[in-house]
Formats: structure tokens, sequence, C-alpha cells
């Protein structure tokens, strides 16, 4: 919790102003039943105008001071939880764009999102109340006590007795709500989680008919949810009563012991009313701490969330030996008894894999689904770091480079092209920030979607739909290539990224990409592609079997040769 409230350090001077604007108000509320006790006294019993009138106005007076305290109070409170929320999302945004993908395998998506929304929101508005009312609650017990007994010591001892016990409680509960609360955020992500979902999926659950099983999925979810917050809301609620059975039963006591003291004539009738005023005012403020204990709850189950985020140790950043000076000037790429396993797994993705790929040469990589291609691809940029071996970029490992510069000196097309809302341009100029249009024309030319992107009403200035859902997929797939070869990398990598393009739109790309200095890796399923590459890499199960050129291959490798006899029939594996 410490380092989620360390956030509200910058607004230290307002948030000083707001709870010293709360105190007025406190001292406004404690003052007016000792004034009234005193009108009481003084002008009431003894049929005295003067005296009502006198400390009637000083009680208007203050009245109304407190109100203008109030409103300044609240600017105050607004501004200050507004502020942190605004900082602590900046914080956890910044957080989450260092993860590695390891701690991403951590943290599903839903979750991320809660603590973005759900629980910053949490502790906003707490600590919005805190400012506002929720820390005028415990003074206002402690400073009616206290003037409770200014007033009459021994109608006061009640509270000696009262207090404490509920204080007790209180603590308890809150103990016992904040780990309930914990859970009902976690119910809220497996909401969300289910909810995401479906969205994504919408078009695949309309084609498979799958409506009623989402529905399901998401009643139990929804259920789940219902039932911790139901639960949690009802301990919570129950302790209202056990707190103003007690303060009643004090609050019956004083008026009893009053009359007595008041008809023996030890205490005045007015010191009477103003305990009983005190003892009001701090039943009701008792009563506010069930709404006390629900926000802290909520907010210690928030801040716990957030914290564990911010703390979490990101396992793939620039080590000591990283050198912001050093670039990548070639591209060639060298991976050396390289073996891999993903967290919490202890199946080798990539088994002591070893090759070397010269600057400006074109492999292709192939093999069977999870046989290791896109694994391999992703220690390149080190969105993973390998568990054994070595991997060089130039002859020199790729710790030696800083993260921006090896990943800036990459373009890498993934397996599923994702573009983001905005225009074509927006998602093309993606790749390379200070973009001309130019450049944005070029990259497209060369991944063959100009003539298409000039087809479109609105041409280059189309919107893209969310993750491109008025785009086809050889049209997603050729935009993401003209977003990495944009910024002219030095590396290019192609997941996959040709599957949805016709042979003659693909060999007028690989011919485009040509022209591009830079080396270049392209996993494919295609024995057409492979074919134009100056080498093939052949791997399955994570071990590379055989490296070499297409007719190198056929010749040697017999599972090469039934992938090529499965594309082109067996009468050309033979001939060649």
């Amino acid at each position: 919790m410490r380092t989620v409230l360390s956030f509200l350090k910058p607004y230290k001077l307002p948030a000083i102003l707001a709870y010293m604007l709360m105190l007025i108000e406190l001292a406004v509320e404690l003052l007016l039943p000792f004034f009234l006790g005193k009108m009481i006294n003084n002008g009431v019993v003894n049929q005295d105008i003067g005296n009502i009138v006198m400390w009637g106005g000083i009680m208007i007076g203050l009245a109304f001071t407190a109100f203008i305290a109030g409103i300044i109070n609240s600017f105050y409170a607004s501004h200050v939880s507004w502020g942190f929320a605004h900082d602590i999302r900046e914080r956890l945004f910044a957080k989450i764009q260092e993860f590695s993908f390891a701690n991403l395998h951590n943290y599903p998506t839903s979750g991320l999102m809660t603590r973005f929304t759900n629980d910053v929101r949490q502790i906003q508005n707490t600590i919005f109340m805190i400012l506002r009312i929720m820390s005028k609650a415990p003074l206002i017990v402690i400073g009616g006590v206290t003037m409770a007994f200014i007033v009459n010591a021994k109608l006061a001892l009640i509270f000696l007795v009262t207090v404490p016990i509920l204080i007790g409680f209180i603590l308890w509960v809150l103990k016992i709500a904040s780990r309930l609360f914990n859970n009902v955020q976690k119910s809220i992500d497996n909401v969300n989680r289910v909810m995401q979902e479906n969205l994504a999926g919408m078009r695949l659950i309309k084609a498979f008919f799958r409506r009623n099983h989402e529905k399901t999925r998401f009643t139990e979810a929804n259920k789940e949810l219902a039932s911790c917050t139901r639960f949690t809301f009802r301990f919570v609620e129950s302790s209202m009563p056990v707190l103003l059975f007690v303060m009643n039963l004090s609050l019956i006591f004083i008026i009893w012991f009053g009359n007595t003291q008041a008809i023996a004539g030890e205490t005045n009738v007015g010191d009477v009313v103003a305990i009983v005023n005190y003892a009001m005012r701090v039943a009701m403020s008792i009563s506010m701490f069930t709404f006390i204990i629900m926000g802290l709850s909520r907010m210690k189950a928030s801040t716990d969330r957030i914290s564990e985020v911010l703390h979490l140790k990101v396992d793939l950043k620039d080590t000591n030996e990283s050198d912001t000076t050093l670039k990548v000037s070639h591209g060639s790429i060298t991976f050396r008894d390289v073996s891999f396993s993903y967290p919490d797994s202890d199946k080798q993705v990539i088994d002591h894999v070893s090759f070397t790929v010269e600057a400006g040469e074109r492999l292709a990589v192939i093999g069977s689904t999870g046989a290791g291609k896109t694994s391999l691809f992703q220690l390149i940029p080190r969105l993973y770091d390998a568990k054994t071996g070595q991997i060089k970029i130039d002859h020199k490992e790729i710790q030696a480079y800083s993260l921006d510069h090896l990943r800036g000196s990459i373009g890498y097309v993934p397996q599923s092209p994702l573009l983001f809302t905005g225009s074509i341009t927006d998602n093309i100029a993606w790749g390379k920030n200070d973009a001309t249009t130019e450049e944005i024309t070029q990259a497209a030319k060369d991944a063959q979607i100009h003539d298409t992107i000039m087809e479109l009403d609105q041409q280059y200035a189309t919107r893209v739909g969310q993750k491109g859902v008025n785009l086809s997929g050889g049209q997603k797939q050729r935009i993401s290539i003209a977003r990495a070869l944009i910024r002219k990398p030095k590396i290019l990598m192609l997941d996959d990224s040709t599957s949805a393009l016709d042979l003659t739109t693909e060999s007028h790309l690989l011919t485009a990409i040509d022209s591009y200095d830079c080396t270049t890796l392209i996993i494919t399923q295609k024995i057409s592609t492979a074919m134009r590459a100056d080498r093939i890499l052949l791997l399955d199960e994570g071990k590379m079997l055989a490296i070499g050129s297409h007719e190198k291959l056929l010749e040697t490798s017999e599972l090469y040769q039934r992938l090529v006899e499965s594309q082109f029939g067996k009468e050309y594996a033979n001939a060649k």
C-alpha cells in the first residue's frame, strides 16, 4: 500500500489544505452542541432573548463557515484524487510497457485491465472520501468524547466502555473484509476475461453458433461475482446493527442517568442536551464506519493488486554489458547451441539449435505446427531470452545491444497481424515515427498493398476498424509488412506473414524485398516460397534437422522430400 500511496506526494499541499478545511467543518460540528447547551442554560431556561439571539447568531455564523469550508474542501479533494488516478495509471502503463513476454504470461489481459479501471477507481474514490468525510468520522468520535468529558465527566464515562469495544470490533471486520474484497476483484477479472474473449471472437461464435455456450460461460462467471459480492457486502453491512446497538445502549444510559442528575440538581438541562447531542453525533459517525470499512477494505485490496504489478521484477531488460552506442550494421545472425523453454514449463521448444545466417542472406524456416519456428523468431529481438547457448548479431551477443536499438533494427511481422484503430497511413507509419508521405507510399508499394489502398474511397485516409476488422486477411498482412519495411530494418522477420497472399502477389513482394539491404528470415509452409530463399532451415519438435539450399535438402532430407511431394507431387520430387 505504501508504494501506491506514495503517488500522493506531488499533491501534498492540496491534500493538507483539504484536510484543514475538513478540520474546520469538524470543529464547527463539535462546537455546535456545546453552544446549544450554553443557549439552553443561559437563554432558554432563564427566558433571556438576548442570550438566545447571541448564541443562535454564533451558531448560524459557524454553520455558514462550515458550508464554505466544505465546498472548497470538495474542490481540493477532487483535485488530489483525480491527479493521483492519472499518475498511477501513467505509471502502470509505463510498467507494463517494460514487461517481457514472460511477465505478460503471468498476467492475463483482463486482470491488467481491471487494475487500470476498477482498482484505480476504487482507490481514487476512497482517497476523495478520506479527504472529504471519512477522516471526519473517527475524529468526531474522539472529539465528541473529549467534548462530552468537558461538559460533564460523569455522564461521559460510558464512552470509555463502548468506544474501545467498537474500535476493536471495527478492526476485526476490516481485516476480514479486505480479504473478501480481494476475492471480489478476482471475480471481476474473470468476468472481464470472459467478456473480452466473447467480444474478440464474436464472428467465430456466430459462425459456429456457440451463443448458448458463451452465454453459459458468462452466466457462471457473473454468478460467481454476484455470489462473492453479495457475501462480502452482507458481512460488512452486518456490522452496522452491532455498532448501532452498542451506541444506542450508551445513549439510553446517558438520557436515564442525565435525567437522574438533573432531578437531583447535579447537572443542568443544557449539559444533558449537549451530551445527548455528542452521543448522537458519535453514533452517526460510528454508523458511517460500515461505509468506511467497505471503502478502506476495497482500497487495500486494490492497492495490493496494483503494488503487485508495480513491484514485479522485469526479467528481461538491458544488462550491464549493454552498449547504447552499439549499432546493428550488417545483420548477420548466429545461433550457437541455443535452447529455450517457456516460463512454468520444462519442455524445450528450442533444443540445442546452431546455425548462422550471413548478412543480406535470406533464410526460410520450415517445420510442422509446434516445431518451434515462432519461438525461434522471438529470441532474436529478445522478446524472450534463451535458457542456454548464445545468440549473436554481427558477431556480438545480443545482450550487448540496448533493447531499444536491437528491436529498432528489426522489422518483425507476427503470425497474426495486428492493426490499430486509425487510418491506413497511421498503421504503416507506426513502424517509423518520422515517416514521410513518400516513405509510406513506397513501403506500401513494396508490400504490394498500394494499388488496393488507392481503390478505397478514402485511400490512405481510410479508417481501420479495431484489429483491422474491415480488411481482409491478405490486406492486413500486407499493411503489417509495409509497417515493417518502412523502418528499413537490418533484419526482416516474416512469421508466416504471406500465408493469405496468392502466389503472384507473394512473388512480387519477395522481389521487392530483394532491394532492401537486410537479412531476411521467413517462416513459411509454402515450398514455393522456401525455394526463393538462399537456404532453408528445417525444424521439428524444436530440433534443427537440416539446413541448406532447396536442392541440397531435396537430396539429403526425407522429411523435406515428403513436404515437396505433398505440395508438388511425387514426380516433381523424384525429378529433382
